[in-house]
């Protein structure tokens, strides 16, 4: 099915628009980080203690912030999750806090005694482990992106893997720009989040390329601009239709999946978005230049 039958749009034309916009964002999102002194990373990275919290009648959350003055814990944040009655915690491991989880229950059941308190969710995570899974989550972006490089190189030219990875690059720069902006914390999730924004964007370059390379052989006389623009032009409904199809379930998950799965969701939007956008004026436009400047 084509949801748009022909179109003839010079989309090269429009690289250098493209380029700003996609600058434009990317140094926002350097800027937010060099300010931030970094990601927002979560207890799985940071190391801590996370408890969520459902209480009978909505808390103060004064009080539950003078629960935690009690305990040498270090940085503390207390937020509402999902609804007024319920709260998510989270403190910094202190050295000498040997067991934090239970030294909280026991602080929150002494401020808050008429209450029956239902601890729903209690994570403790070492400062070790947490340095680990950052490592290990850093080597597994770098990882795929080398085995992209590898495999595009092969399959297709060395230029196109250029031109993927400058698009894959430019997602993940983009999308962490944002959740930094945002104050919206790093997770284990959100690295998946990431790591599949990868897979998607690529999918969607590949399906380009694939077309550029048959149009490469079948027309000879074109040049470059000419041929990646009829390619771009004759796999955009394709691209309309996957993206639109895949934007709807994350969105949905986004609204009504919880405050669970809400960064995840979140994460899958900006890169489906960023994605799509990404093998039109990022991919496309690299490739040519490359082979121009190679050519040169």
């Amino acid at each position: 099915m084509r949801f748009i039958k022909q179109t003839n749009i010079d989309f090269l034309s429009m690289r250098k628009f493209g380029f700003i916009i996609s600058g434009s964002f990317i140094l926002a999102g350097l800027v937010s980080l060099f300010l931030n002194g970094g990601p927002v990373l979560s207890i799985d990275f940071t190391g801590g203690t996370l408890a969520q919290v459902r209480f009978e009648q909505p808390p103060d959350i004064a009080k539950v912030r003078s629960a935690l003055e009690t305990l040498d814990v270090g940085v503390g944040e207390v937020q509402t999750f999902g609804s007024p009655d319920e709260i998510l915690i989270r403190l910094q491991v202190s050295p000498g806090a040997s067991d934090m989880a239970v030294e909280l229950k026991k602080a929150l059941q002494a401020q808050f005694p008429d209450q029956n308190l239902d601890f729903r969710r209690m994570e403790n995570v070492g400062p070790k482990i947490g340095s680990e899974l950052k490592g290990k989550a850093l080597f597994a972006i770098i990882t795929a992106i080398i085995g992209i490089l590898i495999y595009i190189s092969i399959r297709f030219e060395f230029r196109f893997a250029i031109g993927a990875i400058a698009a894959l690059v430019h997602d993940v720069l983009i999308t962490l720009g944002i959740f930094s902006i945002l104050n919206y914390e790093i997770s284990l999730a959100i690295i998946a989040a990431f790591l599949t924004i990868v897979g998607y964007s690529l999918n969607d370059t590949i399906v380009v390329f694939d077309r550029v390379r048959e149009n490469m052989k079948r027309l000879k006389n074109l040049d470059q601009f000419s041929i990646f623009n009829k390619s771009i032009n004759e796999s955009l409904s394709r691209t309309i239709i996957t993206s639109l199809t895949t934007f709807a379930v994350v969105f949905v998950l986004y609204i009504a999946g919880g405050e669970v799965i809400r960064y995840f969701s979140f994460a899958m939007i900006v890169g489906v978005l960023v994605g799509t956008y990404s093998s039109i004026y990022v991919a496309s436009p690299v490739v040519v230049l490359w082979q121009q400047r190679s050519a040169a």
